[in-house]
């Protein structure tokens, strides 16, 4: 099991840190178990990954921006405040269709494998932490994948698949990172976002060299 990041005991009065140009992270979210929300800021419309905290600076910020358009739910423990930001922002949530009954209260869009959002974002289908694990891809800065809890950073930083005694299938985890691999390259997949234990990355907002860390992983042996 993952040891719980530093980070995780933030209170949720900090402010979105910028990622990249017109990407932020929020802090960690305790309706999410130390979740990492993200923002999107796009003229097509603004995408958030995962519920932030129910703040209202946080709904000011985002409000200031032009709001949200998507709200993209990466995994069943993301989902937090979604309804609530939903009816504040009118937004679009997307979530893989095994996990929709878990907000029947809620107006979805769903997918099984893979959504195009826009030439630069799609959803892909990831699952093994939970039956609905789902990655974001964003094609700019080399390409970003936002990886919500299918892939977190170690205590060295480094990018992984990680058991839990909540994990819902741990071998199609693995296949799901082999998924990965076969479908990026080191030329379009630069970046991780980790959905949670950011306090690992020693106060990087990102994970660099992302494909090629993925590659050095030796998934034979965690298949055992």
């Amino acid at each position: 099991m993952c040891p719980l990041p530093p980070e995780s005991n933030q209170t949720i009065t900090k402010s979105p840190q910028i990622v990249f140009n017109s990407i932020f992270a929020f802090p960690p979210n305790r309706d999410t178990l130390g979740g990492t929300a993200y923002f999107i800021v796009r003229n097509e419309g603004n995408i958030l990954i995962d519920s932030p905290a129910w703040d209202e600076s946080y709904q000011s910020f985002m409000d200031s921006q032009g709001g949200i358009r998507w709200l993209i739910i990466t995994h069943r423990g993301a989902i937090g405040k979604a309804v609530e930001y939903q009816k504040a922002f009118n937004c679009e949530i997307i979530i893989q269709e095994q996990e929709a009954y878990l907000i029947p209260e809620a107006k979805l869009t769903t997918f099984h494998r893979e959504l195009t959002l826009n030439p630069t974002t799609k959803v892909i289908w990831t699952p093994g932490h939970s039956p609905g694990s789902a990655c974001v891809y964003h094609n700019e800065h080399g390409g970003i994948l936002f990886s919500g809890r299918h892939l977190l950073p170690n205590q060295q930083g480094e990018p992984a698949p990680f058991k839990t005694a909540k994990t819902f299938h741990w071998h199609r985890q693995i296949r799901s990172v082999k998924y990965l691999l076969e479908n990026f390259s080191p030329e379009n997949l630069a970046v991780i976002c980790p959905g949670a234990n950011t306090g690992f990355l020693r106060g990087k907002r990102v994970i660099n060299h992302a494909y090629q860390q993925l590659a050095a992983l030796d998934l034979a042996q965690l298949w055992e």
